[in-house]
């Protein structure tokens, strides 16, 4: 924990939504449009599979209570810009029907038939569902996956006309690769990422005796980590960067800083969150978290979570693109008006789009750290005392005035 000495306004916040006061207005708006047990709409289309129970987990669709295009609602691709109460508004009338299933059932009955069908599909495709009893009128909310809205068990379901995704149809049909080809075939292809992760997690992918349902939160992180780690075994042979670059984003009150110095590969990710922000909710000190790969890669998961691997392709992407190799650090602020999570998107696509600007570039660390310290509420000093990658590269600049 961290107690910062600079006194911050808090005043700012004041006429934002309170979190308590943003789902009881959006469950009271799902209300209206939800008053009986069945449920007729549009899917993005979107599923989800839980993992609490693991190997025996729910699955099923998520499903609005309307017709028409809905293909925003599953796709946070699109949601950029875009602010907490409207990623609310635009996930909380989807419902989520729930069938008890084991992982391995991949290819057994009618609704595991049915949600494969749902991953497969190309564009919103409706569905009829009807659930045992109304749906709790409760929202979900997880740092690691998208938020949606209420859930009961579910007792059946017909599609309508669905088209394949071209793409995903063949990597499905294509039952002698494994899931990790299949995932980089796909994103070669231009699918999106959001698509290829719910395609793994339908148990689409991969060689046909290891086909199994994944849980949404892991076929996220599974999906971003598999992605990286094979751009960078390229990356890692490239030149390395001309200069010192910076990037900036400021979105949903967090603020993110990447830099980038010319080096060997090595990736840092910092977080720091403030009181009354999702992971940090009880204390009134800031709680900063870290992790670090060496250019060996890390072989545990990282403390941090699946913000880590998010954020570690998107700087990928930009490294392929640019055809260097780097050492690079993300350093994020989780500022108050963080107010609910929204999922492990807000990095990706944040850091993507800080990515996509135009770079601030330094001819030396000091100027670097000099700019940070003008963009960032945390003194410089604290973070290099919870980093490992600053440590190291103020020590070696230390180092190199010596001799």
């Amino acid at each position: 924990m961290y107690n910062l000495a600079v006194k911050k306004d808090y005043s700012v916040y004041e006429n934002m939504r309170n979190p308590f006061f943003l789902k009881k207005y959006y469950k009271f708006k799902t209300i209206d449009l939800i008053k009986t047990n069945e449920i007729y709409g549009s899917s993005p289309p979107d599923l989800f599979i839980g993992r609490i129970g693991y190997p025996d987990v729910y699955i099923g669709p998520m499903v609005p209570p309307t017709l028409g295009d809905t293909e925003i609602m599953g796709t946070p691709e699109m949601w950029v810009g875009k602010s907490i109460p409207e990623i609310v508004e635009l996930r909380s009338s989807l419902v989520r029907g729930m069938y008890r299933t084991k992982v391995s059932n991949v290819d057994k009955g009618r609704t595991e038939q049915a949600v494969k069908e749902i991953a497969l599909a190309d564009k919103f495709t409706s569905i009829d569902m009807t659930l045992k009893h109304r749906p709790s009128l409760k929202m979900s909310f997880s740092e690691n996956s998208q938020p949606f809205g209420p859930s009961a068990p579910l007792e059946r379901m017909s599609l309508g006309n669905i088209k394949a995704e071209q793409h995903v149809e063949d990597a499905y049909l294509d039952t002698s690769q494994s899931a990790t080809n299949a995932i980089i075939e796909l994103y070669d292809k231009g699918v999106l990422v959001s698509k290829i992760q719910k395609a793994l997690a339908a148990g689409l992918l991969g060689r046909s005796k290891a086909r199994k349902f994944v849980p949404t939160r892991w076929s996220i992180t599974a999906t971003d980590d598999t992605l990286s780690r094979h751009k960078l075994k390229s990356i890692k042979e490239m030149a390395t960067l001309d200069g010192i670059k910076i990037y900036e984003k400021v979105a949903l009150d967090n603020r993110w800083v990447i830099m980038m110095i010319p080096g060997q590969w090595e990736y840092e990710s910092m977080e720091a969150w403030y009181p009354n922000t999702t992971w940090n909710m009880n204390s009134k000190e800031i709680d900063i978290g870290v992790s670090y790969e060496p250019f060996e890669g890390r072989k545990s998961y990282a403390e941090i979570g699946g913000c880590y691997y998010a954020a570690r392709l998107a700087v990928s992407e930009l490294l392929e693109k640019r055809q260097s190799q780097a050492k690079v650090i993300i350093l994020r602020e989780v500022h108050a008006g963080y107010i609910m999570p929204v999922g492990v998107w807000n990095v990706r696509e944040h850091v993507r789009e800080a990515l996509r600007g135009k770079p601030l570039e330094f001819n030396d660390l000091q100027s670097a750290f000099a700019h940070i310290a003008t963009k960032l509420e945390i003194p410089l000093k604290t973070w290099v005392k919870y980093s490992t990658l600053l440590k190291n590269l103020l020590y070696q600049k230390r180092l190199g005035q010596a001799f």
